[in-house]
């Protein structure tokens, strides 16, 4: 019997790295068979770094300020990406915009998650911002990245009742939790085929 050939993910992320740690877990117990192969970090104190030592998953350190210009910065990260073969890049608390061209590049194999039902509250205050406007329901969306700020065709989407006894710190934990339910299962979605894009939606097939 051949054994299956494990594609390869790396996750870029700025901060604490819990949704890194949720696909990592589901990694390990199988629930996706994959090869975390790399993750990507632009911050020396990120706490992602210290999770993904103990998984023993190789962590790639790119400072911006080490670079002239963007481009030069992304085309480091590109040689990376290139070097490990890797066949998704997985955003989980990236705090930089990638340019069109890097986009454009590897379109339709990178995605992200965004703490709101898209495409309302955008940008990096998605659960604060749905808590300050009052709406009642709020949740969590997995896409794909286009050019455009939290735009990309949506994989998967699940919601979050605000209620009358919430507070800011209550929806966070209640979105991060629903965040590292659906980021593993878009990604295994992924990597078994299921996904594809047709305009700007997603099939599931």
């Amino acid at each position: 019997m051949v054994e299956k050939i494990l594609k390869n993910i790396a996750i870029f992320a700025s901060g604490k790295g819990t949704n890194f740690s949720a696909i990592a877990r589901a990694i390990k117990k199988g629930k996706i068979k994959a090869n975390l192969a790399l993750v990507v970090c632009d911050n020396p104190q990120a706490g992602v770094i210290k999770r993904a030592k103990r998984y023993g998953v190789k962590v790639i350190l790119v400072l911006r300020e080490d670079f002239k210009t963007k481009q030069e910065f992304e085309a480091k990260i590109i040689q990376y990406l290139e070097e490990n073969k890797i066949d998704l890049v997985v955003l989980a608390g990236f705090m930089r915009l990638l340019s069109k061209e890097f986009v454009k590049r590897f379109y339709g194999r990178i995605i992200n998650i965004h703490p709101a039902l898209l495409p309302s509250f955008k940008g990096t205050q998605g659960i604060k911002d749905a808590f300050d406007y009052g709406v009642k329901v709020t949740g969590v969306t997995v896409h794909f990245v286009d050019e455009k700020m939290d735009h990309g065709p949506i994989i998967l989407q699940e919601i979050v009742k605000i209620k009358e006894e919430d507070n800011l710190k209550s929806l966070e934990a209640k979105i991060h939790k629903i965040e590292h339910k659906i980021y593993p299962e878009a990604i295994k979605l992924f990597l078994e085929g299921h996904l594809k894009i047709e305009g700007r939606r997603v099939k599931i097939i």
